[in-house]
């Protein structure tokens, strides 16, 4: 699919009076399938993305909050069937440390939405202030049901309305850590399949308001990239990342020389490094090789030089499989101790502060804390399920790594991060609430606790 990086244009009138005109008599509503969806942001970029239900001339138009006068409009995107019918726009030239509110044109005319459609530009405060306070919403193991597709017995999904819930408490950007969608055995063997599924999922009505006004983040683990637990022997990982970077909106994938959806990013003063666990992954049960690994040697290296060069009070790497657990039951880093001992010496010969795993996948909730691989506490929050069926694992109950009262079983729920604080005295609170916004629990961490 072609990616718009587009140059604003000032809006034209007559373009305008058209599709007012027009509006009267036409309806666009069925022609927007899902969307919009807010991207990545940046100090004047911003990205917008959405998919249409046939070919259309897509177009956005777009203004700084409270000024209606400031209005442009973006180039034309044509949607069509060769692309799932997706418009990405790539919006620049935009002012730092502002809202925007926006609109959607298809063919011409407006298309109505019950929810608010608005993104921001991040503030240019370095040398200037203190960072923003900001708030940042993350989950996994999202299960839309499909019943010509899902397995027999009662639907595995349930509580959409967790997203509504994220939505409405307005968070500045949302990590999406993987198995956002979940492919079933008809999708698995084709590139079709995929694009079925991720569309199937994305325009879920209770998602459209956090898509359309959260910036969107996301990386994948086993379910959106191939069969459970698949790995880089999967025969359709090539269709799988051209079906995500469709989807999704994320500013980077990969480097030049290695694929993947791993990538980095900076919000405000908040350093998030995303993993792609499954792109390069060994086989789980190839136990008798002592070098497999989960990232792979391009990919670690990648992280390391992020973490070397960032200097971020906070460094959240995101990952879809846990790093930190020993799980008697599921997937973990620890299933890849080469690798991991290499990642965790990097972390404490070279001395790197701020560092804060988060994951998914597990079907339950928990904050873990270590004292033996950093010269600080260094801490994993998973969050999973957000719609998928939660699991409590007795076996676990007495996880040494777990902190008290955060294992979270058996309900949907969805992590928050808070930042706030003067530059030098940075705080992060850890939250997690369930489906209907009931905080579960919470913890507080200060930058000067992990150096």
């Amino acid at each position: 699919m072609q990616r718009r990086d587009i140059l604003a244009l000032p809006l034209l009138a007559p373009f305008a009076g058209l599709a007012f005109a027009r509006q009267a008599s036409l309806d666009p509503r069925p022609w927007l399938r899902s969307g919009p969806m807010v991207g990545f942001a940046e100090t004047t970029e911003a990205a917008i993305w959405l998919q249409t239900t046939r070919a259309c001339r897509a177009q956005v138009r777009y203004w700084k909050q409270g000024q209606p006068a400031t209005a442009r409009l973006s180039e034309p995107f044509d949607t069509r069937a060769d692309g799932d019918h997706i418009a990405r726009f790539t919006l620049a030239r935009l002012d730092e440390g502002l809202r925007y509110d926006y609109e959607v044109y298809l063919d011409g005319l407006r298309v109505e939405r019950p929810h608010p459609l608005t993104f921001q530009t991040q503030k240019l405060w370095q040398y200037r202030t203190d960072p923003p306070a900001f708030r940042l919403a993350f989950g996994s193991c999202a299960f839309v049901n499909d019943a010509p597709f899902d397995r027999p017995g009662a639907p595995y999904g349930d509580k959409m309305e967790i997203f509504t819930t994220i939505a409405a408490m307005k968070p500045d950007l949302m990590l999406w850590l993987g198995d956002n969608a979940y492919l079933r055995e008809g999708d698995f063997n084709s590139e079709a399949g995929f694009r079925y599924r991720y569309a199937h999922t994305r325009q879920l009505p209770e998602m459209q308001a956090l898509l359309a006004a959260t910036h969107n983040y996301a990386i994948w683990d086993d379910h959106d990239f191939g069969p459970d637990n698949s790995d880089r022997v999967a025969g359709q990982r090539g269709a799988s990342l051209r079906v995500f970077k469709d989807y999704w909106a994320n500013r980077e994938y990969g480097t030049l020389e290695t694929p993947g959806v791993f990538g980095h990013f900076q919000w405000q003063d908040v350093e998030v490094i995303m993993l792609d666990n499954r792109f390069h992954r060994s086989p789980n049960d190839r136990r008798g090789d002592p070098a497999r690994q989960m990232f792979g040697g391009a990919q670690m290296d990648w992280l390391m030089d992020c973490l070397s060069s960032s200097r971020a009070p906070f460094k959240l790497v995101a990952a879809g499989n846990q790093m930190l657990n020993v799980p008697v039951w599921g997937e973990s880093f620890s299933d890849y101790p080469v690798e991991q001992k290499r990642l965790f010496e990097f972390l404490r010969t070279e001395k790197i502060p701020g560092v804060v795993f988060l994951s998914g996948d597990r079907h339950h909730t928990e904050l873990l804390k270590s004292t033996s691989v950093t010269s600080y506490p260094l801490y994993e929050f998973t969050s999973s399920p957000l719609t998928a069926g939660g699991r409590r694992i007795e076996e676990e109950t007495n996880n040494p790594l777990r902190m008290p009262g955060t294992w979270v079983t058996e309900t949907r729920n969805f992590g928050m991060l808070e930042f706030s604080g003067p530059r030098k005295e940075r705080v992060m609170t850890m939250r997690t609430y369930d489906f209907a916004g009931r905080e579960l629990w919470k913890h507080t961490v200060t930058a000067a606790e992990l150096k």
